[in-house]
């Protein structure tokens, strides 16, 4: 029997821990950044526990919902579907980045000297990112998909690859009728083991968000945001608007309110926001829009296929700083160049998957559209990136939920009044930490 969650006390729920800590981490950082810096192992560990943990849930989570499905058809149509939605959104999220870059011009005035720029340590860092991008290509991206063994996907924590692996899975077992069952109800226990790990590993967030919150402040200051305040500031502003407006009027088109779901996932955004990745949260989201009363096959498909596809914060992200370090450099970018960028920006955004420091890599892979911009520019934007990637990763995860749930109205799983029942009722207390 649940314990009333009006009687927890405050100082045991998680995401006031997670809130707490983050605000502390920030303090320290500041006030000792070198005692900030040490604290880096607590936020890499939490991060690896938690990654640790994604590919056998997405495996188990995939296959039993598909291979329960029976019907393949209705797979091929609810993928369809998904991939229309996540092409349609993702764009939309792209011009809306270059609308307002556009618009704001936070980068005019800054007059940065390239020259200057080449001379500086991060110009290699740069440079280094631009090398990685080159290797972007559609047909490789393709071909990555395919591990080279089957434990190789589980091994390199690959998402796509896993979830090829778990739909080959599905459609055996699937195609082996009755016999299959008993085996798709060991991977169903199988799958609650996991969670049971993953609901102990998560008690050690606060822990983990306070350690890399005060890495981040101690390493770069508060100091460091200044000049790139602007652009901060309109990646921000835009990525809210994104949440509330567009976002906001497909969760409408649904039949419940945005805002109700943000507070649903308010565990999972305060546990991105202080890990800067959107990863860490995929699991507990997973449980959560399965609570909400989605098809768990279409829980399965669309969350891990998001991850590389849907990754809305991203979009915006990119289409805005490309064009700022345009800006920047005085380089002037007419129309058809600006139109070419986004069109890269649609296939890069894709190529990126599990790729270590994916924003600065798919940035590269788009400014090669523009040669006239100088790739040492991205240097511009290594101070700041850990404070922009934590945008990127709270828009990814709620642009990802939102579209799980359009799609399981979009096929009738579940309806508007299931949906805003389960958002209204309250959550079952965390285990105390």
């Amino acid at each position: 029997m649940q314990s009333d969650p009006a009687r927890v006390p405050w100082w045991r729920l998680l995401y006031v821990q997670v809130l707490l800590a983050v605000a502390a981490g920030i303090v320290l950082g500041w006030l000792a950044p070198e005692a900030g810096k040490t604290l880096k192992p607590l936020g890499d560990g939490f991060i690896k526990l938690i990654k640790m943990m994604i590919a056998p849930v997405i495996f188990c989570t995939v296959v039993h919902g598909v291979a329960s499905m029976g019907d393949l058809k209705k797979l091929g149509r609810v993928g369809g579907k998904t991939l229309l939605y996540f092409e349609v959104v993702s764009t939309l999220a792209l011009l809306i980045g270059l609308l307002v870059v556009n618009v704001l011009q936070p980068g005019t005035g800054f007059n940065v000297d390239v020259a200057e720029l080449r001379s500086q340590d991060a110009a290699g860092l740069a440079r280094e990112y631009a090398g990685k991008a080159q290797g972007l290509g559609t047909t490789d991206f393709l071909l990555h998909i395919i591990p080279s063994t089957f434990v190789g996907a589980f091994a390199e924590g690959d998402l796509l690859q896993v979830l090829c692996i778990a739909l080959l899975t599905a459609f055996a077992l699937a195609g082996m009728g009755e016999r299959g069952k008993p085996l798709l109800h060991g991977i169903d226990r199988v799958g609650e083991v996991f969670f049971a790990i993953l609901r102990i590993i998560v008690k050690a967030a606060p822990v983990g968000a306070f350690g890399a919150m005060a890495f981040t402040i101690g390493s770069y200051g508060l100091g460091s945001l200044q000049k790139l305040f602007a652009l901060m500031l309109g990646f921000y502003l835009t990525a809210g608007l994104f949440v509330l407006v567009v976002l906001g009027l497909i969760a409408r088109w649904c039949g419940f309110s945005i805002v109700r779901f943000l507070v649903h996932i308010r565990e999972e955004l305060l546990l991105v926001l202080g890990t800067s990745s959107s990863e860490t949260a995929l699991p507990l989201m997973i449980q959560k829009l399965r609570g909400l009363g989605c098809a768990p096959a279409t829980v399965g498909l669309v969350v891990p296929t998001g991850y590389s596809f849907n990754l809305d914060g991203t979009n915006i992200y990119m289409t805005m700083a490309a064009v700022f370090l345009a800006q920047a450099t005085n380089t002037p970018l007419d129309l058809g160049q600006q139109f070419s960028l986004l069109l890269v920006a649609m296939v890069t955004s894709k190529g990126a998957s599990g790729v270590t420091g994916a924003g600065f890599i798919t940035l590269a892979a788009t400014l090669a559209v523009v040669p006239s911009v100088p790739v040492e520019s991205l240097a511009l934007l290594v101070g700041i990136d850990r404070f922009m990637s934590e945008c990127r990763a709270l828009t990814n995860l709620v642009g990802n939920g939102v579209a799980t749930v359009a799609i399981s109205r979009w096929e009738g799983e579940v309806s508007a009044e299931t949906i805003r029942a389960n958002l209204a009722r309250p959550l079952p207390p965390p285990p105390a930490s």
